[in-house]
């Protein structure tokens, strides 16, 4: 990550500060010689299956991991000039302090992760509950917590040491400008995907806020866990972009046991009910309304029950973050487990994959809002066919995934199969060392001349189908293959996708490169140039954009192409 981008400070001892600085090196070796690098290292790692399988864990052993470390975990408001010295200090008094870091968000926070869950409970075993008159107010034991009245730095003009960046991107104005200094458009795509990317810092704090809610749910359901899904853990995610959770009940010990002739079992409480939606939507409604009386920092609550997906949905305040809880969602976990994938087998696959994602945003492609736009997740998987149809393929198909897979890695959701491979060694991919530039280039064109008429995409095949409905895009869900996972998408938007890959397309193919000038403010090229506002938007239709004039954007550059061809003639 980019020093100047991190979330705040991390200290981390031993094995991983060696780990985190080659992979520094690593970035920066990346962003002078472009793919290359890329490409050469992917070449030196399939002669070695054992560094293979070490750079590239399985989904299910990063979330064990990080949910280990949320478990040992704390978060606590402190003071503005709270001392760092002393907090340590004070904190170290309960148990070695593995790591830690501050934050922003509605006053100062730190993340501490002690050695062992002991530490964690002697820290709460000190902490008091304070007091009040009302005796309808019922407490809550949280690992959140508030540090008060300790010392402050040493003098009145020492700085704390402990200032902390926001917990987003860096404006769009700003990142056009820090993009135009780069030297090259690989450079540039290996930029923008460390500036927006969540960095090592916002995951922690992100697997603690599970972790924290489970607490709250575990009231109800002892043995239950709660998992990020989608972009926090898929490769995906933008810094400062919503924290998807999932409810999980399958751990429950005795789950599908055979009841025996005698001996003990479990009363259940809970009622019959008619389907499994109406048990998701009561189990819902339940840890809504606990959220809501007492999760500490949890407000806004709403339980929107009658979704397709029934949801919670609330602001975590000491984390900034807003957050969607769901329940037996499991298909969504298996796409958020082939996302990591996909982006785990080659770097180009994310950096194309962020670069597209915030060219759409600038143009409005994209939005927060529900409504008639493409989503990320279409998006992505726009990008996931493309490099499945570039020859060689970079990527293979998710049927080619699953011919892979062994019998640890059979899943079948509700009737839809879902098996792929989850090792990373028995993925063998083919040599293509098309760079970034081309790439993006090349995702522009291939969409600007698509018949979205007539043709589906799937990446399950890898290959265009005919589209099964008349929606204007269709995009066939990897895993539930009867849905179309862009029928919101309608025709103007889907016109003005089109319109503006061919206006990006014709822009990097004009060659521009950088020209150092030592400005402050230098010149947008390249990535930068696609990022600026467009003339494109208020299409209605295709047959329209083509009568209408070209942009006066347009108009200038084709002016100076025919200047300097009259200038070589002549």
């Amino acid at each position: 990550m980019a020093s100047s981008l991190a979330m705040c400070r991390l200290h981390m001892t031993g094995r991983s500060s060696f780990v985190k600085s080659l992979q520094k090196l690593d970035n920066f070796l990346h962003r002078c010689v472009g793919t290359d690098v890329a490409a050469a290292q992917t070449e030196t790692a399939r002669t070695d299956e054992s560094d293979e399988t070490e750079r590239h864990k399985s989904l299910h052993t990063l979330l064990e991991e990080r949910q280990k470390q949320a478990e040992r975990s704390v978060l606590i408001s402190c003071q503005s000039r709270t001392s760092e010295k002393k907090f340590l200090k004070h904190l170290s008094r309960h148990g070695d302090v593995q790591k830690y870091f501050f934050y922003e968000s509605y006053g100062l926070y730190a993340v501490v992760e002690f050695a062992t869950r002991e530490s964690v409970a002697s820290l709460l075993e000190g902490t008091v509950i304070p007091f009040v008159s009302h005796e309808s107010v019922v407490p809550f034991k949280s690992r959140l917590l508030s540090l008060r009245n300790l010392s402050s730095t040493d003098t009145p003009n020492q700085q704390s040491g402990h200032k902390c960046q926001p917990q987003t991107t860096i404006p769009i104005n700003e990142l056009i400008q820090r993009l135009s200094r780069e030297e090259s458009i690989n450079q540039q795509l290996t930029f923008l995907t460390e500036a927006y990317q969540i960095t090592e810092e916002n995951s922690r704090l992100r697997f603690l806020v599970c972790s924290l809610l489970k607490d709250c749910a575990a009231a109800y359901f002892p043995e239950c866990d709660i998992k990020p899904f989608g972009s926090t853990v898929n490769g995906f995610g933008k810094l400062g972009c919503d924290l998807d959770m999932f409810l999980d009940l399958d751990s429950i010990s005795g789950w599908n046991v055979k009841m025996p002739k005698s001996g003990l079992s479990l009363e259940f409480q809970m009622k019959r009910a008619n389907s499994e939606r109406a048990v998701t939507q009561s189990i819902l409604s339940v840890i809504g309304e606990c959220v809501d009386q007492f999760g500490p920092g949890c407000v806004g609550v709403q339980k929107i029950l009658n979704a397709r997906c029934p949801l919670v949905r609330f602001a975590h305040q000491p984390s900034g973050f807003q957050c969607d809880l769901t329940a037996n969602n499991r298909v969504a976990m298996k796409s958020t487990e082939l996302l990591y994938l996909y982006g785990e087998l080659d770097p180009r696959v994310r950096s194309l994959v962020f670069s597209v994602r915030c060219w759409a945003r600038a143009h409005s492609i994209t939005s927060s809002i529900p409504g008639a736009w493409i989503t990320n997740f279409s998006l992505t998987v726009m990008v996931l066919f493309f490099l499945q149809k570039r020859n060689p393929p970079i990527i293979p198909t998710l049927d080619q995934l699953r011919d892979l897979a062994g019998p640890e890695d059979k899943c079948v959701i509700e009737g839809n199969d879902c098996t792929f491979v989850s090792d990373f060694s028995k993925i063998r991919l083919q040599s293509n060392t098309e760079t970034l530039e081309k790439l993006l280039c090349e995702f522009f064109e291939f969409y600007s001349t698509f018949s979205f008429s007539r043709m589906s995409i799937n990446i399950r095949k890898g290959t265009e189908q005919n589209k099964p409905e008349v929606a204007p895009l269709h995009i066939q869900n990897p895993f539930e293959t009867s849905l179309n996972v862009s029928k919101n998408v309608n025709a103007t938007q889907l016109d003005r996708f089109v319109a503006l890959c061919q206006e990006s397309s014709w822009l990097l193919q004009q060659n521009v490169t950088n020209v150092p000038s030592g400005s402050i403010n230098p010149t947008p090229w390249g990535l930068a140039t696609l990022l600026l506002p467009s003339q494109v938007a208020g299409i209605k239709s295709r047959k329209k954009m083509r009568r209408e004039p070209a942009s006066e954007r347009i108009k200038g550059l084709l002016e100076s192409l025919k200047n300097k061809n009259s200038a070589k003639r002549s």
